[in-house]
């Protein structure tokens, strides 16, 4: 095999590792745009991996499937929303309660379907889709035109956000809601409409995310399927600056380290061995972080800081 298909073999498979956290990171961003800190975003995904594969297995409707986790991780934002929005509780509380109650939801329910497989309807359904000509460049036609309709599909999806939060009405009103809340409200925006409809939209996309591991990259139930990937995308959110394309690159990346701490664990250069540890790469995302939180305080770049009211609860009266 040629260093070139071997090179484009990995970018593919690391396109794909990351692919949850992009989405993943996607609803988190749509979530803080709006104002609010949501550290469920782990149960939300766990909701949605468990929830997908119960429902792929018993209709072997793909698109059925994926609806279903999503809404599933609607439902969970749905919990976060009245508790943060409308009863104003601490939101990193009821984010930290919500990532439990998904946890054990998906436990119980990964329970009755643990030694079931998929039906071979869902496994052709998301298999890799080679778009003509593209497809044959070398190296990246192999990483970006042999892919999957979900990654096509993630990868969408945050061009669509990027383009509706910067460009269109309705999300200059959600900017204006997560930097200011009251003088959005004084000016006709329905803050707790947009506040509750971009949480639920935020928790959707962390619900498909979490089925895209149990739907197609495993795919199969495990326990804990999300391994700990809600805690990386909120770490993304920051890295990404609340971009999201920047987010595209930032959970690519993930992916190629990802790979890259499988490779490098047992890895032979001619007569030198090199063995590094896979938890040592695992700490990178989370370095790189906090890189970026320090650098992006000392600069105070407005354009990428997050919103001013993040994770302060909104109530009317006291504007």
């Amino acid at each position: 095999m040629t260093f070139l298909l071997q090179l484009g073999l990995f970018l593919q498979t690391s396109i794909q590792m990351g692919t949850h956290i992009l989405l993943a990171t996607s609803g988190g961003i749509m979530c803080e745009k709006a104002g609010n800190t949501n550290l469920g975003i782990e149960g939300m995904m766990l909701l949605g991996a468990s929830v997908g594969y119960w429902v792929a297995y018993t209709t072997g409707n793909p698109f059925l499937a994926v609806i279903a986790a999503g809404l599933s991780g609607a439902a969970g934002a749905l919990i976060y929303a009245v508790i943060a929005v409308t009863l104003r509780g601490n939101q990193v509380v009821t984010g930290l309660v919500l990532t439990v109650f998904g946890t054990g939801v998906a436990g119980y329910l990964g329970k009755t379907i643990s030694s079931h497989f998929l039906p071979q309807s869902i496994i052709d359904a998301f298999a890799p889709i080679e778009i003509p000509v593209l497809s044959k460049i070398p190296v990246l036609g192999t990483a970006l035109f042999s892919q999957g309709i979900y990654v096509y599909l993630s990868v969408l999806i945050s061009v669509v956000l990027f383009l509706y939060m910067k460009y269109t009405r309705i999300g200059l009103n959600l900017r204006a809601v997560g930097e200011n809340p009251g003088a959005a409200d004084a000016s006709g925006i329905n803050v707790s409409l947009y506040k509750y409809v971009h949480i639920l939209l935020g928790g959707f996309l962390a619900g498909m995310g979490g089925a895209y591991l149990s739907l197609v990259f495993v795919p199969r139930w495990q326990e804990n399927i999300t391994a700990g990937a809600g805690w990386i995308a909120v770490a993304f959110i920051i890295f990404s600056t609340w971009n999201p394309l920047q987010a595209i690159i930032a959970s690519w990346v993930f992916g190629a380290l990802k790979g890259l701490s499988f490779k490098l664990q047992n890895l032979t250069l001619g007569s030198v061995h090199i063995s590094v540890s896979g938890q040592l790469m695992d700490m990178v995302p989370y370095i790189a972080t906090i890189i970026v939180l320090v650098v992006l305080t000392m600069r105070k770049q407005k354009e990428k800081q997050g919103p001013e009211s993040l994770g302060s609860p909104y109530f009317r009266e006291e504007r």
